[in-house]
């Protein structure tokens, strides 16, 4: 961890462990201020978080951040627990008859910003912890961007492939009903994650509606357009990372279309890397998904792969390529490697196996703090996650505005913002990495933290 040398320097156990206010940057300075600590007893963990690996991960990053920016222990105290976290039932009749339960989970890290937002994924692999720990990045996410939100993420431990559309709408409309307490447009906002889409959106839409007895769009994003949504919402997640790639490229003087690429993922984030990465002329040669990865090292033809899977065909099955396994899709040589699926498939057992130039997180979480260490020595570019996937949150805060406006974007508009706002971070980021010696996972981290720090300490501590 940087550490600086200067005359405010004190001994470590006159600052419990703290660096000294020389390692915020002016860059820090400019985007907050500098919190000292007047307690300095390490904060508890909740003990219904302990057993979650991806909880204590967000925990560590966030503790990492706030030596760096000096974080008041109090502030660090409520920042590393969740505001609310509720867990629910959510009992469906099935096309057979037979009822089934399912376990719902939606996590509030933070109102001091804003409304709570983030996204509803439906995955077998869902839990808790995974859940606040999704919504604690959130909250870094939102601070980086400086959107008016605060961090939310909710779940349903089911697998939706195993559902008919049928017994998928009853299971969303019965969630929204077992969360309207802690829900609202100025309260939490939903949007799609993974697993869902904008018709599961468009039903907590109606959910809510009825509700409350009158039509109101804004409280989700990312649902339909004819509903409300944005324009350019569905692709507004794989453009920030494209829009991050692009930067890193050139910062790099590497040539987009002497560039080749992975991708791990081929959904909503993945699937749109993959067509705008091969309209800019950069080789996609190798995809994978959770039903299997393959690789042509002289380029996949992406719009061909894209009706491919759009038809239903298993991507393993596709024409003019080689099945690879997912262990090897992550080591596979390339410029540019995206991980765009799953929490911690990059871990110390794969970590110095990377072969890539850029390493741009279009998935939430994808790195361990164990890779991380690893990946510090080498000279792999990481665009972090809490930055790079920032564009889907930012695109959600645009169609919440205009819901409430009731005047609507043009793509090209949204767009064009988009775009200012993710470069906008991403040279914040660049430069208070730069300054201080960080790596780009601590710059941003840095960052986001003593945004929602700030707001926290400004508001004080009720009652």
């Amino acid at each position: 961890m940087p550490t600086e040398h200067g005359p405010r320097t004190t001994d470590k156990s006159e600052t419990g462990g703290r660096i000294p206010a020389e390692a915020v940057s002016r860059a820090g300075h400019k985007h907050g201020v500098v919190f000292h600590s007047n307690n300095d007893r390490p904060h508890k963990p909740i003990p219904v978080f302990e057993n979650s690996p991806t909880f204590q991960m967000a925990c560590r990053q966030l503790e990492m951040a706030a030596e760096q920016i000096e974080l008041d222990r109090g502030i660090l105290e409520r920042l590393s627990k969740p505001k609310r976290a509720m867990v629910v039932s959510v009992p469906i009749e099935m096309d057979n008859g037979r009822t089934e339960g399912f376990v719902g989970y939606r996590v509030q890290h933070s109102l001091t910003s804003g409304p709570s937002k983030g996204g509803l994924r439906y995955h077998s692999s869902v839990d808790l912890g995974e859940v606040a720990a999704l919504a604690m990045w959130m909250s870094w996410k939102c601070g980086i961007m400086n959107l008016p939100f605060g961090g939310a993420k909710g779940g349903i431990s089911v697998d939706p492939a195993e559902l008919s559309r049928h017994e998928l709408e009853h299971l969303t409309r019965r969630y929204t009903q077992e969360v309207l307490s802690i829900i609202g447009p100025r309260m939490d906002v939903m949007a799609p994650d993974l697993g869902t889409d904008e018709q599961t959106m468009a039903w907590i839409y109606d959910t809510y509606s009825m509700h409350v007895g009158y039509a109101c769009p804004e409280i989700v994003t990312g649902k339909p357009v004819e509903l409300g949504g944005c324009m350019g919402r569905r692709e507004a997640t794989g453009r920030g990372v494209i829009y991050c790639i692009l930067e890193a490229l050139q910062e790099l003087n590497l040539k987009p279309t002497e560039s080749t690429a992975v991708v791990q993922g081929f959904g909503n984030v993945g699937s749109v890397v993959c067509q705008e990465l091969h309209q800019r002329g950069v080789k996609v040669i190798a995809v994978g998904d959770r039903y299997g990865s393959i690789c042509n090292p002289r380029g996949l033809d992406i719009p061909a792969l894209q009706r491919h899977v759009a038809s239903g065909k298993l991507m393993e099955d596709f024409p003019d390529a080689e099945p690879t396994s997912s262990e090897d899709l992550l080591t596979i040589p390339c410029t540019i490697l995206v991980p765009a699926a799953l929490e911690r498939v990059i871990n110390l057992k794969n970590a110095a196996q990377l072969r890539c130039r850029v390493l741009a997180e279009g998935a939430n979480g994808p790195t361990t703090p164990e890779a991380d260490a690893v990946l510090a020595g080498s000279d792999i570019f990481i665009i972090p996650d809490i930055l790079c996937n920032a564009g889907g949150v930012t695109v959600s805060y645009f169609e919440w505005v205009q819901d409430i406006q009731q005047f609507l974007w043009s793509e090209e508009q949204v767009n064009q913002k988009l775009q200012e706002l993710m470069l906008k971070a991403f040279h914040q980021v660049r430069f208070l990495a730069r300054e201080r010696k960080f790596t780009m996972r601590s710059a941003a981290l840095s960052l986001g933290v003593q945004k929602v720090a700030k707001e926290k300490l400004r508001r004080g501590l009720f009652p």
